[in-house]
């Protein structure tokens, strides 16, 4: 059995609703969601046997005013702040922000890179981080997809050689980084070799995936190259393999993806997927499989989204999931699709103007990125 607790009681700066309890017996019971706005619904389902907190916002997808965007804290991709902050960035054109949770895995500890998403990323139509080959969400249009997407992005030499490329990342001593005006004020190499490019044909920036662009190399560059807003930089590791390089050198830089997500306004990444076509996923045992932890998820089914953060590591109240607890979870919301995302101290869900979940620091993290659902006039 599960018990449902609603909190009104507004602790620090973290919400709950409180109206009651509820038993929920079977996954076919409806929980009693509360409307907080416009096609939003909000519930805090109990379990106290675990124990576990578990915070649902729910998003009719039949109002096709309601969207969903990613931003990037501080608009670049080497950044960190609050998903607050992250909502408050959202420009007007954009929508409304009415629900929001954490996104993508990120590097955290490495200062100079700090912020720099693990997978993919598309804001607005430009892609500023490559694909790593892990679970992703995107919308094509109005239809959600949900499934691993690999990288083909690569530099084609003169002379047809080609050879794989990063985006917006730290770059090894033998790889090569394609850095846009996305990523910072400068690429922050310390060693190896940059080109300047510049548009040699109809496609430039902003980047946008499944696109081969055109460009000349303006110019040979040292390290820590500034990125202007009209042009991109290839930086090459000192042994990387490359030919030998001129400037007026003309190349392709293709930003090809598998599958193919060239359509897409909007990407997110995360893992491991949870949930295909209403059953939960097998997964390999991995070294933090039985260990519970805040987590956060977004799913959805034929009639609805769901934003879903479970709090953790606080005793007596709610002590997180697994990832195989958290499949069987977003399967008994009714879930078809299903992926987790970036959890622990990251985890967070905002809806109704209010942080709704607990996080695990006892303050709101600052975090790369966010999936936030908007409402459109």
């Amino acid at each position: 059995m599960r018990k449902i607790f609603h909190s009104r009681i507004l602790k620090g700066a973290f919400s709950l609703f409180l109206a009651g309890w509820t038993l929920r017996v079977t996954a076919a019971q409806p929980l009693p969601y509360q409307q907080i706005g416009a096609g939003v619904q909000y519930v805090n389902e109990r379990m106290s046997e675990i124990p576990w907190s578990i915070h649902i916002v729910k998003i009719d997808r039949r109002r096709h005013d309601l969207k969903f965007v990613t931003t990037k804290a501080q608009g670049k991709v080497y950044a960190l702040s609050s998903i607050v902050d992250q909502i408050d960035s959202v420009p007007a054109e954009r929508g409304h922000a009415v629900a929001a949770i954490n996104g993508d895995f990120f590097s955290w500890r490495n200062k100079p890179y700090q912020g720099d998403p693990r997978g993919l990323q598309i804001v607005d139509g430009e892609m500023i981080s490559a694909p790593c080959g892990e679970a992703c969400f995107w919308m094509e249009g109005a239809k959600p997809k949900m499934g691993k997407v690999v990288s083909q992005c690569k530099v084609i030499w003169p002379d047809g050689t080609k050879l794989p490329i990063g985006l917006n990342e730290e770059r090894g001593q033998a790889a090569a980084v394609l850095m846009t005006p996305a990523l910072c004020e400068s690429t922050r190499t310390t060693n190896g070799m940059e080109l300047i490019l510049e548009k040699d044909g109809e496609e430039w920036l902003p980047l946008r995936a499944g696109k081969m662009y055109s460009a000349r190399v303006r110019e040979i560059s040292g390290t820590n190259t500034p990125l202007n807003p009209d042009v991109l930089v290839l930086s090459l590791g000192p042994d990387c393999p490359a030919p030998e390089i001129k400037e007026g050198m003309r190349l392709k830089i293709s930003t090809a993806t598998l599958p193919e997500v060239s359509r897409a306004n909007m990407a997110i990444a995360g893992g491991p997927l949870l949930v295909h076509r209403g059953k939960p996923l097998p997964r390999p045992v991995v070294a933090n499989e039985k260990s519970r932890a805040p987590r956060t998820a977004f799913g959805w089914n034929g009639s609805d989204y769901f934003f879903v953060v479970v709090d953790g590591r606080r005793k007596d109240v709610s002590d997180g999931m697994t990832f195989s607890e958290l499949a069987k979870e977003m399967v008994s919301l009714g879930c078809q699709e299903a992926m987790n995302l970036d959890g622990g101290g990251s985890s967070t869900i905002w809806a109704g103007g209010k942080v709704l979940n607990q996080p695990s620091d006892n303050h709101i993290r600052s975090v790369a990125n966010a999936l936030i659902c908007v409402q459109k006039k």
